[in-house]
């Protein structure tokens, strides 16, 4: 079975194509970070009516590449949440019309589902069951996946997910947006031992996070300090470690509390050289390994689209003619008919 994916649920605009047989076989991706930067953060208007034109011209893009036409396609999955409920629609108003057009089936697919199985698109996939890190810019979640489609949450985050605190953070060192990418490489330039910050909520049982206060720590010290471009590196370096070591002992506990020994980590953050590193060392001194997706599949991106909506369409499940998004939707509740 050959799928489009189309994936619209914020600022990325993206298009591939999955065989079931032959894997991947095409995929591409359009991104308004520049636009979005001028304001220092996604504006949905902005974002809804970039993705109107670049979407078409996406498919058309990914089909070329893939040497087929549209006879070729036997189904269509597009994001239908959660996200910006004006991106989502464009997405899943494309992908539904395109695939009554064609006369294929038609599938809303759970954005985050397509994170968390992103490394599923790699030569070594994982093996069910695994726990899997999720960290994004609006999600910092540690999830037990027994399954496709059968999710248990262990842990998530109280207030700011970790790349939205990485980007606040790093828009108050005047690193502009998006910031994530730009501390990470500032960071590399700080001092380790000049400041400390504190690990938010490894002090207590649970596998929850907070990055709020973190944040806040940042700020402050900030505040404290003349803000050369060496105090600049070193807070930078500070709250990153801070991040990563809080993620890697959340991360072991999740792994002991379970009895796995396989970690995904999926999202945008999850492309962090840092986090990487030291996240692998240590969870191989738990006997455990980690998969991470390669970097261009940490973001948002078609490909991810279309192998949840391939695996899911075989099984059988398809979307009706109606067009529904969903904004806000658990991803333990991965009902289309019944999101939360």
């Amino acid at each position: 079975m050959r799928v489009l994916g189309i994936e619209t649920s914020c600022d990325e605009t993206g298009a591939a194509i999955y065989d079931s047989e032959k894997g991947l076989l095409a995929h591409t991706l359009y991104s308004q970070v520049d636009m979005h930067a001028e304001y220092g953060g996604v504006v949905p208007e902005l974002a809804s009516r970039d993705h109107i034109r670049k979407i078409i011209p996406l498919v058309h893009a990914v089909i070329t590449q893939a040497e087929l036409t549209s006879a070729d396609i036997d189904g269509v999955a597009y994001t239908v949440g959660p996200g910006l409920a004006g991106a989502l629609l464009v997405g899943a108003t494309v992908g539904r019309s395109l695939a009554f057009a064609w006369n294929v089936p038609a599938l809303g697919v759970h954005h985050m589902e397509g994170h968390l199985l992103a490394p599923m698109l790699e030569p070594d996939p994982p093996e069910f069951p695994f726990v899997a890190l999720l960290v994004s810019g609006g999600h910092t979640q540690l999830i037990k996946v027994t399954s496709m489609g059968n999710y248990e949450i262990l842990g998530e985050s109280l207030d700011d997910a970790v790349g939205e605190a990485f980007d606040k953070t790093a828009k108050m060192l005047g690193l502009g947006y998006p910031g994530g990418a730009a501390l990470a490489k500032l960071a590399e330039q700080g001092n380790p031992e000049r400041f400390h910050f504190p690990r938010p909520m490894v002090d207590r049982p649970g596998l929850d996070f907070s990055f709020s206060g973190l944040k806040t720590f940042a700020v402050n010290t900030a505040a404290a300090h003349e803000l050369d471009e060496q105090t600049r590196a070193d807070i930078a370096c500070a709250f990153q470690i801070a991040v990563v070591e809080t993620l890697i002992i959340k991360c072991r506990r999740a792994l002991r509390l379970t009895g796995l020994k396989r970690l995904v980590v999926a999202g945008g953050v999850g492309a962090n050289r840092m986090l990487r590193e030291h996240l692998a060392e240590a969870m191989g001194k738990e006997g455990a390994i980690v998969y991470f997706p390669r970097h261009e599949f940490c973001t948002d991106n078609g490909a991810m689209i279309a192998y949840v909506g391939c695996q899911r369409l075989l099984a059988g499940e398809q979307s009706d003619l109606a067009v529904r998004v969903f904004p806000r939707w658990d991803l333990e509740d991965y009902s289309l008919r019944n999101p939360t």
